[in-house]
């Protein structure tokens, strides 16, 4: 056994050294033609297959030594971890997903080499049709990523589904797999799982809808991370809608209609414009779809949200206004945020003012203030026609009413010559990046920070709204 261990040590120490002499400069590789290239991430790529099927075998030993019947006495346990994956991540610094699959695959190993120990008796095993898996692993001839496929797309027996059966498709997916990368795997098995039992596909069915759900996770930095997990048929839809969006953007591009290539044209070309990245242009897409449906009160909307829509509150106070020191903050999020996002927030959504006696107590909170009707929001989109930004294609419903004269620093009234419809991209833009918007007789005027023009030539912002425009055509006739 001492022997054993030595040998072990020293194969562990000579693969360290083996992988600290691995050119990692990218200068090292640049030397290499295309054929040596690919050769060494294919020679890499064995490698890795043989150290994850022996760390593989480890953290199925960790399992083994950490099983539930050990309780405090296991592994893990004595560690101060919970499961002997916690163990397992904690120790490689992989992520949870990774430190499952070792540990799942090795214990897949595990059972294959009982098996052969007990000369085939495979009856306790908790996977037994999975035991070629393990045995294709510690061979070499098949990654865990692959095995964690087959495991996860075959599942487990069921009414009509025996192990028997499963064990032949595992066989089919061992024979295929040279050919196939983890991912075709994963879809291959579970179509070789549906194969073997039509009769649970509504089955399956219901259990992706019953995993459906939407959750919210705090970043690092105090913002919130929603995690989609879909039924099907929500993932088809939000698949097409992602779909749509981000055509435009990918060159790919098949519409029948004028209309829709020249919207696809407009789009792409105003992503290309504006510096937002597609990545980007999605999320403020699908908030303004979100804000769209929420502010269209309606008996549907009403009857998924109430009758308040959602809002945005921020906090500020008038000292910082005043002297343009300071920031605000939005209500529940930790991260302050500047003056010109509390200015365009004031400027979409009206103010309320509160006031507080010495002690720090409410006396009195104001009416909302400098807020635009409905009314004046539909004379707004007749004469507007959309956001006023220059190759933007935001329909008037999409659109904030922006004030260009600053509701605290120019002490502007709420009135239709004084008020403009800009898309949010371009609301945040004007306010947060210095952009101003002036008017005069001849109409509305674009003007540019300093750091975009230093001359800071004002550019036309021409109505959108075809019937506006005849109107002032007959007028000036």
């Amino acid at each position: 056994m001492a022997v054993l261990e030595d040998t072990f040590t020293e194969s562990l120490a000579a693969v360290r050294a083996a992988a600290c002499a691995l050119p990692t400069a990218a200068g090292a590789v640049r030397v290499l033609d295309d054929d040596r290239l690919l050769g060494a991430q294919r020679i890499l790529a064995e490698a890795r297959r043989a150290l994850d099927a022996s760390a593989s075998v480890i953290a199925g030993e960790i399992a083994h030594r950490s099983r539930r019947e050990l309780g405090y006495d296991g592994l893990a346990q004595r560690q101060g971890f919970r499961t002997p994956e916690k163990l397992v991540q904690h120790t490689t610094g992989s992520t949870a997903r990774d430190a499952s699959a070792l540990v799942a695959v090795g214990t897949l190993m595990h059972e294959a080499n009982a098996a052969l120990c007990s000369d085939g008796h495979i009856d306790d095993l908790p996977e037994p049709w999975l035991l070629a898996v393990g045995s294709a692993v510690a061979s070499g001839a098949l990654s865990v990523d692959a095995a964690r496929a087959i495991r996860t797309g075959l599942g487990g027996p069921a009414a009509l589904v025996t192990s028997e059966l499963l064990a032949a498709a595992v066989q089919t997916l061992l024979a295929e797999a040279p050919a196939l990368n983890a991912d075709e795997l994963l879809t291959r098995a579970r179509q070789l799982r549906d194969d073997l039992d039509v009769d649970g596909v509504a089955q399956r069915e219901q259990q992706l809808r019953d995993e459906r759900s939407i959750r919210r996770v705090r970043r690092a930095n105090g913002l919130s991370r929603y995690i989609v997990d879909p039924d099907l048929e929500a993932a088809a839809f939000w698949d097409d809608l992602y779909d749509r969006v981000t055509a435009p953007h990918r060159g790919n591009v098949s519409f029948l209609s004028a209309e829709d290539r020249a919207w696809a044209d407009a789009v792409s070309g105003g992503v290309r414009g504006d510096g937002r990245t597609v990545d980007q242009y999605v999320h403020d897409t699908f908030t303004d779809l979100l804000r769209l449906a929420c502010g269209s009160d309606t008996p549907a909307s009403r009857g998924i949200i109430g009758s308040r829509s959602p809002s945005v509150r921020v906090l500020v106070t008038a000292r910082a206004l005043e002297t343009g020191v300071g920031a605000g903050h939005i209500e529940g999020v930790a991260t302050p945020v500047s003056l010109a996002t509390v200015e365009r927030i004031a400027c979409a959504d009206g103010v309320v003012a509160i006031s507080f006696d010495s002690t720090g107590n409410a006396l009195d909170v104001g009416r909302e203030q400098r807020l635009y009707t409905a009314r004046q929001r539909v004379a707004l989109a007749a004469r507007d026609g959309g956001c006023l930004f220059r190759g933007c294609d935001r329909p008037p419903s999409w659109c904030e009413a922006h004030h260009i004269d600053h509701w605290h620093r120019d002490r502007g009234q709420t009135d239709l010559e004084r008020g403009v419809l800009l898309c949010r991209h371009h609301h945040m833009l004007v306010h947060n990046n210095g952009w101003e918007i002036a008017h005069d007789q001849a109409g509305y005027w674009l003007i540019p920070p300093a750091s975009i023009d230093p001359d800071r030539l004002p550019r036309l912002m021409p109505s959108k709204s075809a019937a506006f425009r005849d109107l002032y055509a007959a007028q000036l006739a």
